[in-house]
């Protein structure tokens, strides 16, 4: 009986240290254009989002979390490389000098359109650690997702929105073929990460989900009995279309799928889950609001995401934290949380948040967080005007947050504790502040070489110029048939 009794207390205690050992999963929703406040647990009244609603009540919420880049592709190469982009020089999607050329009055940088295989990329970390890691959906940063780091891909290329019949089949993806029409993307994409998660349920290596969804990027294409229900449904504020709305529905549904197959498979206590924003929601279909801008945009409606996270036996269920964190954190996020030695020589530029998950109410003790955006995006509203933004960059320092525009120098400075909207540009009543963070922006640009463009456009018509009418911020009327969808 003594013998007995000495095996189970070494059982259960070599039980205990294997468990402690255990390296969690992780489940990364990564959302394509989904804006600050289209989600139920953000304040939306018209979009319905029950199953992210659910995750959120169950996780840590960051109130100021930021995207690095206003649109897709340096948003995802900063946050997987967990660099800033003047590394990596992924500024923007395709060509930079975007829009009108007479009104442009600078050569904005070049632009790169892949991640380098020199940067370690997030899944080549975890990789290294034993991971299964699984991209499924939007890559946007090469051809291949499997050369950097990805042991399965799933319809991810170089492509930024859905191709060939958008988000019904017929399409052709690498992994993923259906020539029968009807098929919903969004819908398929969740059907392969729950069969990823119950392959890896029979293995005992850690497994690493990405689901990248294309949606709610456009073309704006929905299931048609979701849009019908929209249709008949009261809109709220400035979320009014139904397709969108139907659109993010389907992005719901796909979370609880992969969430009820975790549960299913007893795999949620062991895995962390992220769901996040690549950028800004679309100024053409949806409201920001109460935030200025949108996609594409230095303002708040342009770069700032809903971001949470649950961590279990970590995270406190339905916490908040309004500490201002950014893309970049979640790389050297999961090396800590998972073990992850980081790679060697390899700079990482944000800060691990396993502190504030573990303590919304900690912070990070950095001076500031960056955006660098040397290139044109042309407006597809009428408040927008000619341009979304010229070339320019920002900064946020606790509540203070700075933007400068390079064409001519004009900084704006904001305080978003007590102005969120950013309204009220009080450059000229705090100039010593402005200062202060001009000097912080300028530094980091030296350190981390971001070209600021300085050549002037040869095309550049000033008449032409003078003929446009001044453009209005935070546009967030319908877009024109007529104009293109690229974004």
């Amino acid at each position: 009986m003594k013998n007995a009794m000495i095996w189970l207390v070494s059982a259960i205690i070599l039980s205990a240290t294997l468990n402690a050992a255990k390296k969690p999963n992780i489940v990364f929703f990564f959302i394509d254009d989904l804006g600050w406040t289209d989600v139920g647990f953000m304040g939306s009244k018209y979009y319905e989002t029950p199953n992210v609603d659910k995750l959120a009540s169950e996780s840590t919420i960051f109130h100021s979390a930021y995207a690095n880049a206003p649109n897709c592709a340096p948003s995802r190469a900063c946050m997987m490389s967990g660099q800033y982009s003047p590394r990596h020089g992924v500024y923007t999607v395709g060509d930079p000098k975007r829009g009108n050329h007479k009104l442009r009055k600078l050569d904005p940088t070049p632009n790169k359109t892949e991640l380098g295989d020199e940067f370690v990329t997030m899944a080549e970390a975890l990789g290294a650690n034993g991971y299964r890691c699984a991209t499924m959906g939007k890559w946007h940063l090469g051809k291949d997702p499997t050369t950097q780091g990805f042991h399965v891909n799933v319809a991810g290329r170089e492509w930024g929105s859905p191709s060939g019949g958008g988000y019904h089949s017929p399409y052709k993806y690498p992994n993923l073929v259906n020539d029968k029409p009807g098929e919903y993307l969004t819908d398929r994409l969740a059907m392969e990460a729950c069969k990823f998660i119950e392959a890896q349920s029979k293995k005992e290596e850690p497994f690493f989900l990405y689901l990248t969804h294309y949606t709610v990027h456009t073309p704006i294409q929905a299931k048609e009995e979701l849009a019908k229900k929209y249709k008949e449904k009261p809109t709220h504020g400035g979320h009014t279309n139904a397709k969108y709305a139907a659109m993010i529905e389907s992005m719901d549904n796909s979370v609880g799928s992969v969430l009820a197959k975790l549960e299913e498979l007893e795999l949620s206590d062991e895995t962390i889950v992220l769901f996040f924003s690549d950028n800004g929601g679309h100024g053409g279909v949806t409201s920001n609001a109460p935030l200025r801008g949108s996609k594409g945009m230095l303002y708040e409606g342009g770069i700032r995401e809903p971001l949470i996270i649950k961590w279990p036996d970590i995270t406190k269920a339905g916490t908040t934290c309004h500490e201002p964190v950014i893309g970049i954190d979640l790389y050297p996020t999961l090396l800590e949380a998972t073990g992850t030695t980081a790679p060697k020589d390899y700079t990482l530029d944000g800060k691990s948040l396993v502190s504030l998950l573990k303590d919304p109410t900690a912070e990070l003790k950095r001076k500031a967080i960056y955006w660098h955006f040397p290139c044109y995006l042309q407006g597809y509203t009428e408040r927008h005007g000619p341009f979304r933004t010229t070339p320019g960059g920002a900064v946020r320092s606790g509540e203070w947050k700075l933007i400068e525009y390079f064409e001519d120098g004009t900084l704006e400075l904001y305080n978003l504790a007590k102005d969120i909207g950013e309204a009220n540009d009080v450059s000229k009543s705090e100039p010593e502040k402005v200062k202060e963070l001009h000097r912080l922006m300028k530094s980091w640009r030296k350190r981390v070489k971001a070209p600021v463009p300085t050549t002037p456009n040869p095309q550049y018509d000033p008449q032409a110029a003078n003929e446009v009418s001044k453009p209005k911020s935070g546009g967030q009327k319908k877009k024109k048939k007529s104009e293109k969808k690229k974004s």
